[in-house]
């Protein structure tokens, strides 16, 4: 939980930022924020994906799990999913309860929170989510400074839900295998850089399409049919 309530005072004190620097926040910074963001999720990423114990299993995942989350079309349900929930809550006029609702959808309704919480309840690591951290906190001053207070709210969104999720993989992660956790690392890995590829503007990529490769990747460990040729 220690990296969700960090992740959760950072959009909190970046809220209270752009509130009381809105003039600042330039298409300029917006732009510096990003590119620096993009940079360092790529060498996380990276430092991810490169601890893998079967490189080839993480491959294998990512492009298995890309074809069937591409033919569910994940991406674009969660998008759908958030737009209607934001529908769902916002009156007209009210901008905070629309700053509330979408920053709470930013926030959580992605790749990192999941990949993240992950990492955090299976393996005890914070990586993602202090990157996350960094990220929403970065992205909260922008949203605050146009919306309002209702976006330092969506703190608590973030508790509860990636909270949730830490818990759920710290019960499942005594059950799994080294090997399993070493490509839930990697596979995220890969994931978590094609969300730097995108936020430095090189591709514009649907990472939650490939979500599915998670799975997959504990389903190769499990198996591990190279076991004994590598």
């Amino acid at each position: 939980m220690t990296a969700t309530l960090i992740n959760a005072a950072a959009v909190a004190a970046g809220s209270l930022l752009g509130i009381l620097g809105r003039r600042w926040v330039t298409p300029a910074v917006k732009e510096c924020l990003f590119v620096g963001i993009g940079v360092f999720t790529l060498v996380i990423g990276m430092d991810m994906a490169l601890s893998s114990q079967r490189l080839l299993y993480v491959a294998m995942a990512v492009v298995i799990g890309g074809i069937i989350g591409t033919k569910l079309g994940i991406e674009d349900r969660l998008y759908r999913f958030g737009e209607w929930v934001k529908r769902s809550g916002i009156s007209r006029h009210d901008r905070f309860s629309e700053g509330f609702l979408t920053s709470s959808v930013l926030f959580c309704v992605g790749a990192m929170a999941i990949l993240g919480s992950l990492q955090a309840g299976a393996l005890g690591s914070y990586e993602i989510l202090l990157t996350k951290s960094i990220m929403d906190g970065s992205m909260s001053i922008i949203l605050a400074a146009a919306m309002g207070g209702g976006v330092a709210l969506s703190a608590l969104t973030i508790v509860v839900y990636q909270g949730g999720l830490t818990l759920a993989a710290a019960t499942i992660a005594p059950y799994m295998s080294e090997l399993m956790l070493s490509e839930i690392s990697g596979t995220g890995g890969a994931l978590i850089l094609m969300i730097g590829l995108t936020l430095i503007g090189v591709k514009k990529i649907k990472t939650g399409d490939y979500l599915p490769a998670i799975l997959i990747a504990v389903a190769l460990a499990a198996w591990d049919p190279l076991a004994g040729l590598l």
